[in-house]
């Protein structure tokens, strides 16, 4: 069962607002192993940027940063996509000259690699195959899996190019959460936010998305049934931003997620809602230079 309502399908994941423990150690990662560029800071926050103009990262220094020993619902990852292939592997390149633990997975949709932070914040960095090479199953669902990556294809695609960080045309694809609850998750992400269901993984994750797109989120009980949300002082996610098409398309969503019972809170820059796990997405309108 699909949303009464559903999300404009020029919905785009805007940026991602993370916590870490100490900012400078986390802007040496993000700009040597990553590849983002530092905007601005101020005080304990710093913004990251691929293009020198769109923020897509924003890094929050939490003082007396309580580490978890395990998970809980929170941030699983945040994807970064790199505009074609040579980029993907160009960015392979740098994560092996850096000599940190890479994990990598062939969706079919997409090729990928994993990393952590040095708080343990799952990034992706991925690239996309053509959306008409995508295929669907007999239930409508794409079809992904998780198959060993062609690394040498990704090396032999990037020969002879130098590697100046993350390309202008790099975006944040998507956001995968560890949850509760996946019914609950379903309630709040599909039937009152607008997202719609695109590939199931059994009882235990549900990717959606808006436009047709593979996935803009992944929602999963990975860490456990019932997993309490992360707290505030640990790292993690705080926000991330959902960008529609114009002020009317805001008015809605904040409207249809108010109605179902969610916290909708109105701000001078924007509109906040919360998800049942204490993860803040804020609306906002594509920007015009997009």
């Amino acid at each position: 069962m699909t949303a009464t309502a559903t999300l404009h399908e020029d919905v785009q994941i805007g940026l991602v607002q993370i916590r870490v423990s100490n900012l400078e150690r986390s802007l040496a990662f993000y700009q040597n192993v990553v590849g983002f560029k530092v905007l601005r800071t101020q005080g304990r926050v710093a913004e990251l940027t691929a293009d020198g103009q769109q923020v897509l990262l924003v890094l929050r220094e939490i003082e007396h940063a309580r580490m978890q020993t395990r998970k809980g619902a929170g941030l699983y990852h945040f994807a970064i996509l790199v505009p074609d292939r040579p980029s993907l592997g160009l960015v392979l390149r740098n994560l092996i000259d850096s000599e940190i633990e890479v994990g990598q997975g062939d969706h079919l949709v997409s090729e990928a690699l994993y990393i952590q932070d040095p708080d343990n914040n799952g990034i992706e960095l991925y690239r996309d195959r053509p959306r008409d090479s995508w295929k669907r199953d007999a239930e409508g669902d794409y079809i992904m899996t998780t198959d060993p990556v062609d690394v040498d294809g990704l090396l032999a695609a990037s020969e002879g190019l130098t590697w100046n960080g993350l390309p202008a045309g790099t975006v944040i694809g998507h956001v995968h959460f560890h949850v509760g609850d996946l019914a609950q998750a379903k309630k709040f992400y599909v039937d009152a936010l607008g997202f719609e269901p695109t590939t199931h993984y059994g009882n235990s994750a549900l990717f959606i998305s808006a436009g047709g797109y593979h996935h803009h989120m992944g929602l999963n009980i990975w860490a456990g049934q019932g997993a309490p949300a992360t707290p505030d002082n640990a790292p993690g996610i705080d926000y991330f931003t959902l960008q529609l098409p114009d002020g009317r398309e805001v008015a809605d969503v904040a409207e249809r997620v108010r109605k179902a019972g969610y916290s909708v809170a109105e701000t001078a820059d924007g509109v906040t809602l919360t998800d049942p796990w204490n993860i803040g997405i804020k609306l906002i309108t594509i920007p015009q230079n997009n």
